[in-house]
């Protein structure tokens, strides 16, 4: 169970101006009073996790690859109690909410598997050269280790995929970094649950109980004093551009900056090329309207913007999905905040200047409720208004109609930094894909053709990602096993004895990983 209470390693607490969870489907306001954290809880923390941190990044691969799977485990072993509680706090239906917790665990292990292969540490040894001419060569040997503890921002829209043990929690562990996790105030009762959870692998697992800490609380100030603190070393974090950009420059002023990985904002434009429209067009307008509405469009690859080549084509895809649409109930959204937010970005681009809108959702009936909306505009008018481009987070998506394949490939370039690009094409839309990829490419951490960009599979080639605003740093992925990259930094040993080099780079090799030997991959014997 939960009651509301603050983890500080092993040790529970409370204090703080109470808060509850609200509701969203009723409005109703929760039974239990949870804890705001406040900068000592931090403080202590923080410590803990420092403490940890040198018995916690020198595990070996299969024991930390262990404890990840005795997380997914205990994840599991909570049962149906975290997903009612997950359905009340976040109003999401039940298939949904197993299907994320189906993945978080999916992820944890996936994780593990990664970590017990070794490949992440790049072990990379160049021996030396005692006779080489002119100079002799030093020994020098190479290994990834773990930044040191990592604070992670619980996200509104995935209680358990992207919260307390989600994907930065998870490849957090994978680098070998101690985390603390800054709690969503959206579903505090799940985060409890799954917070537990870990509590109880980590000492299941023999480990330092500075491995993981749960911060719950409502306040800003309790997210600065996080990522303030000088043991923590680096942040992942998934929510608004202004949330993210508060947390950057907190951590760029710091006397040692760190760095912050947020996923923040992006419209994921869906391109249709005109062969595609002139063969399915009426079949794309509902799969589209399908892809905009899912989970109320509360996704970061929700397809807000649309661009295509004006013509009677477009038109039938127009008149496919606003009859779509026309029939789309209104889902809960997570929170108050989030559906006032979302009203509001509606009606902005209902008001704005040359914008037709060309469909709504059905009438919303209860609180909460996010009625789908599409617009339409022509690219002229579209970068003539800046507000058009900003992310609406819920089901809403704008249309632009271009006059030629130069006009979209303009459109494309002038966008911000976006997590997706998604193509619609046919036999014979080859040479406009063509024209088009160089600019995607500049533009999105991932292109897709012929599908749809919600859904992210969680696998070992997966970038979930891309240049700003999207995310901080668009070298990185916040999905998938190169997740954990963000959290490593490569240490070099030169003419190190061998009995204290770190068991990745000893001669014996005594973990059995594949190694870097002067350039060229060598299994283990």
């Amino acid at each position: 169970m939960f009651n509301g209470s603050i983890l500080i390693g092993a040790s529970e607490r409370s204090g703080g101006e109470p808060f509850y969870a609200v509701h969203p489907a009723t409005g109703a306001k929760g039974d239990v009073a949870f804890s705001n954290a406040s900068p000592a809880d931090v403080a202590d923390a923080a410590a803990l996790a420092d403490a940890a941190f040198e018995s916690f990044s020198t595990l070996s691969p299969d024991a930390r690859a262990s404890f990840l799977e005795a997380v997914a485990d205990q994840i599991v072993a909570i049962g149906d109690l975290l997903i009612e509680t997950a359905m009340a706090e976040s109003g999401l239906p039940r298939p949904r909410l197993e299907g994320e917790r189906g993945r978080t665990v999916g992820q944890l292990r996936l994780f593990a598997s990664y970590v017990r292969q070794g490949d992440w540490l790049d072990a990379t040894i160049d021996k030396a050269l005692p006779d080489r001419a002119p100079l002799p060569r030093s020994d020098l040997r190479r290994v990834n280790q773990s930044l040191g503890p990592v604070a992670v921002f619980g996200a509104s829209n995935f209680p358990l995929a992207f919260s307390v043990a989600g994907g930065d929690t998870a490849s957090a562990f994978a680098a070998g970094s101690p985390v603390v996790v800054k709690g969503h105030p959206a579903h505090p009762g799940t985060g409890e649950l799954v917070a537990r959870a870990i509590a109880a692998a980590v000492k299941a697992s023999g480990l330092h109980e500075g491995v993981f800490s749960y911060l719950p609380g409502t306040t800003n100030d309790l997210g600065g004093a996080l990522v303030s603190d000088a043991r923590i070393k680096a942040v992942g974090f998934t929510g608004s551009r202004g949330g993210g950009i508060a947390l950057m420059k907190i951590a760029a002023g710091r006397e040692e900056p760190i760095p912050v990985y947020s996923e923040m904002s992006s419209i994921n434009p869906v391109v249709l090329l005109p062969a595609a429209l002139a063969a399915r067009a009426e079949a794309m307008g509902a799969a589209f309207v399908g892809s905009l509405t899912m989970g109320s469009g509360q996704f970061c690859t929700n397809p807000g913007l649309v661009i295509a080549l004006d013509g009677p084509d477009l038109d039938t895809f127009v008149a496919s999905a606003a009859a779509a649409m026309s029939g789309a109930a209104p889902q809960v959204m997570l929170t108050p905040g989030i559906h006032a937010a979302y009203e509001k970005g509606v009606a902005a681009i209902a008001g704005a200047e040359g914008v037709t809108t060309v469909a709504r959702g059905t009438e919303p009936e209860g609180v909460n409720r996010g009625q789908a909306a599409f617009f339409s505009t022509d690219s002229a008018n579209f970068f003539a208004n800046p507000q058009l481009a900003d992310e609406v987070f819920g089901s809403s998506s704008v249309l632009i109609r271009c006059s030629s394949i130069e006009e979209v490939v303009k459109t494309i370039a002038d966008l911000e930094g976006q997590l997706t690009a998604t193509l619609q094409m046919a036999d014979g839309d080859e040479a406009d894909a063509a024209a088009l990829l160089p600019t995607l490419a500049r533009k999105v951490g991932r292109i897709l053709t012929n599908g749809w960009p919600t859904g992210v599979e969680v696998t070992h080639a997966m970038v979930h990602g891309g240049p700003f605003p999207s995310t901080s740093d668009g070298r990185t992925t916040s999905v998938g096993t190169l997740a954990m990259m963000r959290f490593l930094r490569p240490v070099c040993y030169q003419d190190v004895p061998d009995a204290l080099l770190p068991p990745a780079l000893q001669a014996a090799n005594p973990w059995g990983l594949t190694r870097r030997m002067e350039g060229k991959l060598e299994a283990s014997a």
